[in-house]
């Protein structure tokens, strides 16, 4: 089974006459349809918004394009507020969720009046000394063994992020005698989950705990942030997380278990770009040893997940005449010297040949942004295809130039 792409060979072809291979090419009609289907799943409740992890995409063309689509961005770092303050995004509409924060970090985010998210109970104290107290904090909750996680944030009770419940009644105790007069709680447990059963379960978590908080103190929080987490079909046989039903789920979970109305925020941002990039490589050799390798001109560095995450990524070739070829078994790899530089293990392909285009899926979401330098790589071009059919350079490919600028 294949998956769709949004371009054809002829429009491959002319971008690789304009751009050196290997690139990124996202779809705008794709990632502004995922905006909307799930700011209109969650249009009941007035003031919904998600924050997009700025971590998965984070390319200022991208980010303008979701904030038109009314959504606010998730920081995590002082480049990323650095970005969201590039396209005139602040206050509300920047979360900032780190961990390990320096005092810089804390700086920006108040000097851009940021929804702070705070990761340890020891961070409010931190916060005070460095930056001063906002009168709104978000807490980070960590649920411990009520979840059980994956092998891309790990189980819960082993993570290093967030707060137990006793120290998140705690910190607001503190934070209250403080002067901070407005609550946000929020949970990010689980990663690429197809289930909104298990996602269920998790908001519940979250909504008993934002009830015990308004029973201990009579406080009503202002947002209950739910997180991202939500996957997408890597496989072509996978099924779509439901976001309608979900949605649906969680307003008769809010109103049954709290007894006034809250904000729902959101971190989704696999769910929004994932599917909708694509990363545009060439097959340099064929080599058959043991096994047969299809050698690419991409490599780990321009898409880590694979070899990171043992992640399933699919795989087109863009040649006239591969469809309907009997199928043959490749490994199919980079050049870094590194064994688990590898895009696929034995996978099923129609005959490759040396010259051909392939077309690995889904890659729009911690593909390029987990890129690196190893082995003097040097990091690819991304670009845009609008919904008109052009096609729009949003950052340029690394030069030789670029790794040496930094050497001293």
């Amino acid at each position: 089974m294949n998956k769709k792409l949004p371009f054809d060979s002829h429009t491959v072809d002319v971008i690789l006459d304009n751009y050196p291979s290997p690139l990124y090419v996202y779809d705008e009609k794709g990632i502004r349809s995922a905006s909307q289907k799930l700011n209109t799943a969650f249009d009941w409740n007035e003031g919904f918004k998600n924050y997009f992890a700025v971590k998965a995409l984070p390319n200022p063309k991208i980010l303008e394009i979701l904030r038109n689509e009314g959504m606010g961005l998730d920081c995590s770092s002082l480049v990323e507020l650095l970005l969201a303050q590039k396209i005139n995004a602040r206050g509300q509409n920047i979360m900032f969720s780190s961990n390990d924060t320096t005092a810089i970090e804390f700086k920006k985010a108040r000097e851009l009046d940021a929804i702070i998210n705070l990761d340890d109970i020891a961070h409010l104290k931190f916060l005070e000394e460095t930056a001063g107290l906002p009168e709104l904090i978000c807490f980070r909750y960590n649920p411990g063994n009520q979840v059980i996680g994956n092998t891309i944030i790990g189980q819960p009770e082993d993570a290093k992020f967030g707060m137990t419940k006793k120290q998140i009644l705690e910190s607001i105790g503190v934070a209250r005698q403080k002067g901070v007069r407005q609550f946000g709680l929020h949970i990010m447990a689980i990663s690429n989950n197809l289930d909104y059963m298990l996602s269920l379960q998790i908001v519940k978590i979250l909504f008993d705990l934002a009830k015990e908080i308004r029973q201990k103190y009579g406080i009503k929080l202002k947002f209950i942030n739910l997180g991202g987490g939500i996957g997408i079909p890597y496989k072509p046989d996978d099924k779509d997380f439901d976001i309608n039903e979900f949605s649906k789920q969680v307003k008769k979970l809010l109103e049954s278990t709290l007894d006034y109305e809250t904000k729902i925020y959101m971190e989704c941002g696999r769910y929004i770009t994932g599917p909708y990039g694509y990363l545009i490589t060439k097959v340099l050799h064929i080599k058959r040893t043991y096994k047969t390798f299809i050698g690419l001109d991409a490599s780990m560095h321009n898409l880590m997940r694979p070899g990171m995450y043992d992640a399933y990524h699919h795989i087109s070739i863009l040649s006239n005449d591969s469809k309907g070829q009997h199928k043959q078994v490749y490994d199919v790899t980079g050049s870094l010297c590194e064994n688990n530089d590898k895009f696929a293990i034995d996978r099923k392909l129609p005959k490759v040949k040396i010259g051909d285009i392939l077309v690995i899926h889904d890659t729009g979401a911690h593909g390029h942004s987990m890129g690196f330098n190893y082995n003097g790589k040097l990091r690819s071009a991304e670009l845009l295809l609008h919904e008109d059919g052009t096609v729009q350079l949003i950052r340029r490919s690394e030069t030789p130039q670029d790794y040496f600028v930094t050497l001293v």
